[in-house]
């Protein structure tokens, strides 16, 4: 069981699109030199007015165009060619590329930050947003547990719980583990809300 608090931000591992099939490809758009703040593995980005990507910081309304898989920039130091699977804050990089998952029916694995209930499926719920690893670049974002509800706004839906030694505990019981997995969706929008995500909104950034 989870007894520990490791939250790892979203892992995509699959999809609800039509096609039915999930290859993990990515999008390359670019990061402006010297972005000032963190992108980690796992973190929400979304596409600034001036057509660049920045951190996603949002907890109850996201706006997002993706999953931050990675990065690649010219370093200015050593002029080599570099992956990352961070973005270092105030990178002098002239020429970074981020490697986005913008499927917008992705399905992403998440660690709640604590104990949920079997009644906790199907609802929408919030995102606690952490500063992530500068040394592993991994993202330090979790569902908030404590969020869950039928509210209409709330950016990320809850499809199921991870089946496995960091899920729900033998049938016939409802807590959770203290930090379950769970299987996540970027929540649909109605005409009257903002979607959680860019690609579903009518209004452009």
């Amino acid at each position: 069981m989870a007894t520990t608090a490791a939250p790892y931000g979203a892992r995509p591992i699959g999809t609800l699109s039509s096609s039915g099939s999930f290859t993990g490809l990515t999008r390359h758009l670019p990061i402006i030199t010297t972005y000032d703040t963190l992108i980690s593995n796992g973190d929400f980005v979304s596409v600034h007015t001036d057509g660049t990507i920045i951190k996603n910081t949002g907890t109850t309304a996201l706006g997002a165009v993706g999953i931050f898989m990675g990065c690649s920039y010219t370093d200015p130091t050593s002029k080599q060619k570099t992956f990352s699977n961070f973005w270092p804050a105030d990178n002098a990089a002239t020429d970074a590329m981020a490697y986005v998952l913008d499927d917008p029916f992705v399905l992403m694995q998440m660690q709640a930050d604590e104990a949920l209930n079997t009644t906790d499926r199907g609802l929408n719920a919030a995102v606690v947003v952490t500063a992530g690893s500068a040394t592993f670049g991994k993202s330090k974002n979790a569902l908030d547990g404590s969020t869950p509800a039928t509210t209409a706004t709330l950016p990320l839906r809850i499809v199921d719980f991870v089946e496995g030694p960091k899920s729900l505990p033998p049938k016939g019981t409802t807590a959770s583990d203290a930090f379950p997995d769970v299987i996540v969706k970027f929540n649909a929008a109605s005409s009257f809300t903002v979607s959680p995500h860019m690609y579903l909104n009518c209004l452009g950034v």
